[in-house]
């Protein structure tokens, strides 16, 4: 199977949580493992929180359950043309977004990928953007 979906951080953090969003994961087990990624601010995301938690217990979860198992796309210049043009247009509109999700967005937005994500409100009205709800689905 072909990658379809990109996980953001809301979705991507799900296996290492004590109560994980049990359709999010669920979703995620229908896909299978070929056929999703996150991105690299994802990642970056998840190293933050948990370098800010500190917990051994969820840092050998990060290492068992996510690390090295998954693609994860880089920040290249292709994503960076794909977040200026997106982030102007949308500016243009009189609209604002996280620079976050814009990063996520461009990234799935690149590479033709739907945003898996259980904040679809942070992804709502960005032009050219697929987006699954998890926790709805």
């Amino acid at each position: 199977m072909a990658l379809s979906h990109l996980l953001d951080t809301s979705v991507f953090c799900q296996p290492i949580k004590d109560v994980p969003v049990e359709l999010a994961l669920t979703r995620w087990s229908e896909l299978g493992e070929t056929g999703i990624c996150t991105s690299a601010i994802c990642v970056a995301e998840m190293l933050q929180g948990l370098e800010l938690r500190q917990s051994e217990k969820y840092w050998r979860r990060y290492r068992e359950l996510l690390a090295g198992r998954y693609p994860v796309l880089p920040f290249d210049e292709a994503v960076a043309k794909h977040f200026g043009q997106l982030a102007s247009d949308l500016r243009r509109a009189g609209q604002t977004k996280p620079v976050i999700e814009l990063l996520i967005a461009a990234t799935a937005g690149c590479h033709g990928l739907v945003v898996a994500t259980l904040n679809a409100k942070h992804f709502t009205g960005i032009p050219g953007v697929r987006v699954e709800d998890w926790g709805r689905v």
